[in-house]
């Protein structure tokens, strides 16, 4: 029978996944290296793969654009796009400090998803206009395109203004927003099966206005939630129509403003939990962001979703203490990990596999709804209700579903069954494990010997 933790330990386990890091990172040097897709018999095929035969593929290309998808990588390559200035929690570090994270984005997007994914940290100091140009000047290289880890208002603008460019015809994605928002809504979605409420009864409380609620809750009320009774609260308190920094159209918070709180409640994010159904923070790291006594006062069988980086807001024995009945956060150490990790590999998987030339709110919700349904197959519990890393399968699941979705929305150019698009998934995706796996087993990946 496993030993029940006390709180000190459970806090001191929490840190041993970074102190881990700083011993691994300067072990292996990075988490990525370059490898060959082809075959290499003998020096001849130099010619074959360089000069002079590749002018064979090149002139192809030259004459059919389209034929880059046979002759090379595109299809599966995705630039993980980043200037380093709103960061998991570390908040403006630049992009040199950012590049594990991004590294790390990438290594996640091969293993998982089978899809061969570059770090590009940019900058420093790059404006919204700076970065559209440069995802336009690396769109030929690239098969999709993912933002990662930058500061609002910013990432708003370069992700609207990429997706509306005629010009760009490849599907570009924010993780921070569509990725965050599409395992929210996932995990949402079993956490009120488990509490017995339904989507468009929820009160819910949006703690942090940045670039990952805003777009949760958006998705949220596409997928059925009733998102206009909602609350939101940021650093000033609760958002309301008449507060004075938010009465302006430009302030990307108005619009949320405007059609939020109906009864102009005004407090801080306690004032704004009383009687609530659910919690879902994305605001600082913690803890002691979140105080327990706010957990107490919200309805019974109460949903709270607390997932800042590294540390949630509150840990989650504390808002189990205090009276919640389901607790969620970002981290893997803690029981339902609502963390992008079991959404975006899946979801690129699905969007390459059917070339798809954007990846729209719809296809999110098919990936979150399959999420749900693989959580809700093997057995939702107060501890389980989104799945895990571990169950690899689902990351099929997801494509299939995202690719088929892509298709009927007409926004793929290519046309798969749901039986072809799943085999290719589980190719790639087995491959990659496979790959990784001989790799440390041959000792090309040496193994770290000392673990805590």
């Amino acid at each position: 029978m496993e030993t029940k933790l006390t709180k000190e330990e459970l806090i001191e386990k929490s840190k041993i996944p970074s102190k881990n890091a700083m011993k691994m990172h300067p072990f292996y040097k990075g988490k990525l290296q370059v490898m060959p897709r082809c075959s290499v018999r003998d020096f001849q095929d130099f010619g074959i793969w360089y000069s002079p035969g590749v002018a064979a593929p090149c002139n192809d290309i030259y004459q059919n654009p389209e034929t880059v998808y046979k002759h090379t990588s595109k299809w599966n390559y995705v630039a993980v796009v980043s200037d380093g200035t709103r960061v998991l929690g570390l908040g403006n570090i630049g992009p040199e400090a950012g590049l594990p994270v991004m590294e790390g984005k990438a290594l996640l997007f091969k293993y998982l998803g089978g899809v061969d994914a570059f770090p590009l940290c940019v900058g420093p100091n790059m404006d919204a206009e700076q970065i559209i140009q440069l995802v336009k000047w690396i769109q030929p290289t690239f098969g999709g395109i993912n933002l990662e880890d930058i500061q609002k208002p910013k990432c708003f603008k370069v992700l609207d203004a990429l997706r509306k460019d005629p010009d760009i015809h490849i599907p570009v994605w924010h993780d921070d927003q569509q990725g965050t928002a599409c395992v929210t809504v996932a995990g949402m979605i079993n956490a009120l099966k488990v509490v017995g409420k339904k989507r468009k009864d929820v009160k819910i409380v949006f703690n942090g206005v940045g670039a990952s609620n805003f777009a949760i809750q958006r998705l949220l009320g596409t997928a059925g939630f009733n998102t206009k009774s909602a609350l939101y609260v940021d650093s000033r308190g609760i958002l309301y129509k008449e507060r004075e920094d938010l009465l302006s159209p430009d302030n990307y918070k108005y619009e949320i403003a405007q059609r939020s709180n109906r009864e102009q409640i005004q407090g801080d994010c306690g004032t704004a939990l009383e009687g609530a159904d659910v919690l879902i923070s994305l605001s600082r790291s913690g803890p002691g962001v979140i105080q327990k006594e706010w957990i107490s006062k919200m309805a019974n069988d109460a949903v709270v979703f607390t997932c800042a980086n590294p540390v949630p807001e509150i840990f989650p024995w504390d808002s189990k203490e205090a009276g919640a009945r389901i607790v969620a956060t970002g981290r893997s150490d803690f029981p339902n990990q609502v963390n992008n990790s079991v959404g975006f590999p899946g979801i690129f998987r699905g969007t390459l596999d059917v070339r798809a030339t954007t990846i729209t709110d719809e296809m999110c919700i098919a990936a979150a709804e399959e999420l749900a349904k693989f959580a809700a197959h093997k057995g939702i519990s107060e501890n389980y209700i989104i799945p895990t890393m571990e169950d690899m399968q689902v990351f099929i699941d997801e494509a299939v579903a995202v690719g088929q979705k892509a298709i009927e929305q007409n926004v793929a150019r290519i046309r798969l069954s749901a039986d072809e698009a799943r085999d290719i998934a589980t190719k790639l995706i087995t491959d990659s494990h496979d790959q990784t796996k001989l790799l440390m087993k041959e000792g090309f990946i040496p193994e770290y010997p000392n673990y805590l």
